[in-house]
């Protein structure tokens, strides 16, 4: 993501100071990890028993070693031995050595195997969670939040904390055990030699400590910086059009080209450090082990310790030697997890700024009546509408008009409790709507918005987005009222036609037409049409408002339109400019005050838009399906 940016319900920016305070110096993180995967009991269990049975096999070979010398070195001694006889000993011992080997690898595979699964279930959850977090929030926190920073934390920083379940949990325990009990064994030889051996351990620990603090830093950035390579690449998608119209390929690639250097650079800096640090840690055990063989040799000539103690100390410190070489992988998946993981569970944390309240009960619609009782709602900082006061009844429809940016479309946003008022409130029959549930509330208000998205998928699919039982004669019910049906019943796959990404084979005004399909097939008591029809022609408009007349009946509407012959039949125009109401009352009304809203029709009226499309300005030309539609509303994708 881009350094500094902001988690709206949270309120903190998203720096590495932050993560230190809010997690204590990740600690907090990781035993949140930890406990994601110990609800996994039996999973977690079978992992570190299986890690512990293949642990004391590892360390069986050195005794098995050990033994197998000192007993051939024994007969060797006494000069009476048959060669045979040690042959056999030592073909004994080695026999041994092998299955023990096996033993050990087969338990090791198991480990893995067992702390991978482990891993991708705790990763399964966290995606899960993270998406259904992710649909829980409201509005306000994607309007302030990149979507490639989402898909980074969702995909690459889930990952991250994926490699430390199995590596650094569950081979954490396999290191320990490990260490600490070579160490046991060792001393349990000779103590000298044993503090010799493990001189190296606390400056190993040292290093490991240090090298997890740059790591952590590096891997913060890293994320960071993988978030705003996915905000680009998605954003250069979304844009792909406006990219190819302009003819900024190359600007795009030079912009992806050095956001995906700087994470190289960043990255390869991570794994130095790394491999710097796993460098100096088998280094130091190096000398140790150099120490002993020193030290021990002496010991041997001097009959104080026999060679094959010494074997078996030997070779405990080259059983301790793969776990020293996994401590920086172990400490470099700590981090990351620190990190990612702190990204994750940051989203998870948020607070849903729209949420059902306690106590709240489904909304029973009866009258329908909705009232804006002195209405203000600010984005921010940033006031959209001051003191909006009106009602809207099943036999009083309600039609708003004004220009872009005076707040018809945050009053549409509203009333399904896409976002909070600041002030005042909003009724439905005299409840407000934030002392019902939301899920009922929004079932009971269908809005057909300006800029409609649909899915990829069938026209089918789409349609019946909100209703996926619905029999094709409710489909095709819904689609004759939003004039689409004739335009669909045209194409060669009809209903299961593939429309493409975001509805790209399909013009602006034929998405709109099938977002409205949408929308009536729910059959909502409260319909809100937010320049729903504004990229269709003013005749195919006409036959539009005129089918939805008939719908309309008994329920209550909220029209907000920029073409005011869509308004004309309103019986009561509202006119919004700067966040507030400055006139109200029915067209004819209204152009006989000589005020607002008789300068936006006189300016339309010029400007040809109560007999062509709304705010075209270009020619028009016919589309499948009849009608005209505004040009460049997906002819590429056709």
């Amino acid at each position: 993501m881009i350094h500094g940016a902001r988690l709206p319900g949270a309120g903190r920016q998203l720096t590495d100071d932050y993560f230190a305070r809010q997690h204590g110096a990740g600690a907090r993180t990781i035993w949140r990890i930890t406990r994601m995967a110990l609800r996994y009991r039996w999973h977690f269990a079978l992992a570190i028993a299986v890690t512990l049975i293949g642990a004391s096999f590892f360390l069986w070979i050195p005794r098995l070693l050990g033994q197998g010398v000192d007993q051939a070195f024994t007969l060797i001694q006494e000069g009476s031995a048959d060669p045979a006889a040690v042959r056999s000993l030592l073909l004994r011992t080695a026999i041994v050595i092998v299955i023990a080997s096996a033993l050990r690898g087969t338990f090791g595979f198991l480990q893995m195997f067992l702390g991978e699964t482990l891993g991708q279930r705790v990763a399964a959850e966290l995606r899960m969670r993270f998406f259904d977090k992710l649909q829980a929030l409201s509005f306000s926190f994607h309007d302030n939040v990149h979507t490639g920073n989402l898909m980074s934390r969702g995909i690459s920083d889930i990952e991250g904390v994926r490699m430390f379940v199995q590596q650094g949990l569950v081979r954490s325990v396999y290191v320990v055990v490990v260490v600490v009990a070579s160490a046991a064994l060792i001393v349990a030889i000779d103590w000298q030699l044993a503090l010799v051996s493990l001189s190296f351990i606390p400056f190993v620990a040292y290093r490991s400590a240090r090298l997890r603090l740059e790591l952590r830093r590096y891997w913060l950035r890293v994320q960071e910086l993988l978030g705003a390579l996915s905000t680009t690449v998605q954003e250069n998608l979304a844009g792909t059009r406006v990219v190819r119209a302009f003819a900024a390929q190359s600007y795009e690639e030079r912009k992806f080209t050095r956001e995906a250097r700087n994470v190289q650079r960043l990255m390869l800096d991570a794994l130095a450090i790394q491999a710097q640090g796993g460098s100096v840690m088998s280094f130091a055990f190096l000398v140790a082990w150099a120490l002993i063989l020193w030290l021990g040799g002496v010991r041997v000539v001097n009959g104080s310790m026999t060679v094959g103690e010494l074997t078996q100390v030997l070779a405990f410190m080259a059983v301790m030697q793969f776990p020293v070489r996994m401590i920086p992988f172990i400490v470099n998946s700590v981090a990351r997890a620190h990190s990612a993981g702190g990204r994750v569970l940051e989203v998870l944390d948020q607070t849903p700024a729209i949420a059902d309240r306690p106590g709240a009960g489904p909304l029973a619609v009866g009258e329908g009546v909705v009232r804006f009782d002195s209405v203000a709602f600010s984005y921010g900082t940033v006031a959209a509408l001051r003191n909006v006061t009106f009602e809207v009844r099943p036999d009083r429809a309600i039609g708003i008009v004004g220009a872009p940016g005076s707040g018809k479309s945050t009053i549409a946003n509203l009333l399904p409790r896409f976002y909070d008022v600041t002030a005042g409130a909003i009724t439905i029959d005299g409840v407000d709507i934030r002392e019902v549930t939301v899920r009922s509330l929004r079932r009971a208000v269908g809005i057909v918005q300006q800029d409609p998205f649909l899915f990829d998928g069938t026209l089918r699919d789409n349609i019946a987005y909100g209703h996926p039982d619905a029999t094709m004669e409710q489909i095709e019910a819904a689609s004759r009222l939003a004039q689409v049906h004739d335009f669909i019943a045209g194409l060669p796959e009809g209903y299961q036609t593939e429309i493409g990404e975001r509805g790209v084979g399909l013009s602006g005004g034929q998405r709109q037409r099938v977002a409205l399909a949408r929308t009536l097939l729910l059959d909502p008591p409260i319909l809100i049409f937010d320049d729903s029809t504004s990229s269709v022609d003013a005749g195919t408009d006409q036959r539009i408002r005129q089918q939805l007349a008939a719908v309309a009946k008994g329920r209550t509407t909220i029209t907000i339109a920029h073409r005011l012959s869509s308004l004309r039949q309103s019986d009561e125009i509202l006119v919004m400019d700067a966040g507030e109401i400055v006139e109200r009352g029915t067209h004819d009304g209204l152009m006989r005050r000589n005020g607002r809203y008789r300068e936006i029709f006189e300016l339309q009226r010029l400007q040809g838009s109560e007999t062509t499309d709304a705010g075209a300005g270009g020619s028009l030309r016919p589309r499948a399906g009849g009608g005209e539609d505004v040009p460049g509303g997906g002819e590429e994708g056709q």
